[in-house]
């Protein structure tokens, strides 16, 4: 071989060797400086991704419980699992002495943010005091109020492992308002603090009141609760926002249940991409001067549509007490309170 031919070679070798070099180098302080060069909100995104929770169903040997037959299902009356392999929580479809005896050795605490706003402070003291009989029994649980009157938060004695915490957010001119911000400080809260605090966050509107258990068999990726009003009807009669121009909007042909705003919940790092994505719709909406139907409800039945949650929570989880209760509904566990909307929701 001719010494102009290994030169050649030799000059490639070495060229590739500091390209090689070069691109580790950069790789390196590209990872070194990774936080300074995000932004806060993609800081945060990145930060949630490192947490991953453990889905391994483990329970202790011995433990007593009924068998599970496969052609004996636990609930004929109703659908029990979606098309896309979802399932929808009913009484009757689950093991409670399972379901704590899995969940109870992960030590996860589950965040919960509540909006007490204007005269919805009312409504406060009801849920926390009904929440700390059904809500996360034994589990640990960090409250997060939203309200922009502080100094009115009810004393509530709060079981072991379980804290409060109060955020003052503004007193807005709509409801309309506070509903459609709703989106934005929860996840602007879950960017600053929750993604350190908690595994599982669940958003719970306050004028509810809770009846019966509310336990770790809602926990999953990306959970949505079934409207009370709608799940007996044709698709095309919910409310979605059906005007195009919406980032709201659902065609008619489009969508599987018609979800409810006031619960919905997941794993920390789902709800924040479904916050963020709510959020970033509603802006745009209000910069072409629109408004979805049902503002943030509208867009989280949007989004859920074409990013589907993995666990479903029947009416019994999300009721409205002035409907009578049918006989597929064993029990209520969350229902929203008889009130006057007009008189409570101010300058609508």
């Amino acid at each position: 071989m001719s010494k102009g031919r290994l030169r050649v070679q030799y000059g490639i070798l070495l060229l590739t060797t500091i390209v090689l070099i070069s691109g580790l180098i950069r790789s390196a302080t590209k990872c070194h400086h990774f936080d300074e060069l995000l932004t806060s909100s993609e800081t945060s995104q990145k930060q949630l991704f490192r947490k991953a929770i453990t889905h391994q169903s483990t329970i202790a040997q011995g433990l007593q419980y009924r068998q599970t037959w496969v052609l004996t299902p636990p609930r004929s009356d109703v659908l029990t699992v979606t098309l896309w392999l979802a399932p929808i929580v009913w009484e009757g479809t689950f093991d409670p002495v399972i379901i704590d005896n899995i969940y109870m050795t992960k030590s996860l605490t589950i965040a919960t943010t509540v909006f007490a706003v204007g005269k919805y402070i009312r409504f406060l003291g009801n849920f926390l005091e009904t929440a700390e009989q059904h809500y996360m029994v034994g589990f640990k649980v960090r409250y997060y109020i939203f309200t922009d009157q502080p100094e009115q938060v009810p004393a509530v004695t709060l079981a072991p492992g379980r804290m409060l915490s109060i955020t003052k957010v503004p007193k807005f001119s709509r409801w309309q308002e506070i509903s459609s911000r709703r989106m934005e400080i929860i996840q602007t809260a879950i960017e600053e603090h929750i993604h350190k605090e908690a595994d599982y966050i669940y958003c719970l509107d306050v004028d509810m009141k809770f009846h019966n258990r509310w336990g770790p068999e809602v926990l999953d990726t990306l959970v949505a609760a079934i409207h009370p009003w709608f799940y007996t009807m044709d698709r095309k009669r919910f409310t979605y926002e059906r005007r195009p121009a919406s980032k709201a909007y659902v065609p008619m042909d489009q969508g599987d249940f018609y979800y409810m705003a006031a619960a919905f919940g997941g794993r920390v790092e789902d709800v924040y991409k479904l916050t963020k994505t709510c959020r970033e719709n509603l802006e745009e909406d209000k910069n072409n001067n629109l408004e979805a139907a049902w503002q943030e409800e509208s867009h989280l039945n949007r989004y859920l549509v074409y990013t589907k949650p993995t666990k479903l929570l029947s009416p019994e989880y999300m009721w409205d007490d002035v409907i009578e209760r049918p006989s597929e509904m064993r029990l209520i566990r969350f229902s929203a309170i008889v009130k006057d909307k007009a008189e409570v929701r101010e300058n609508a």
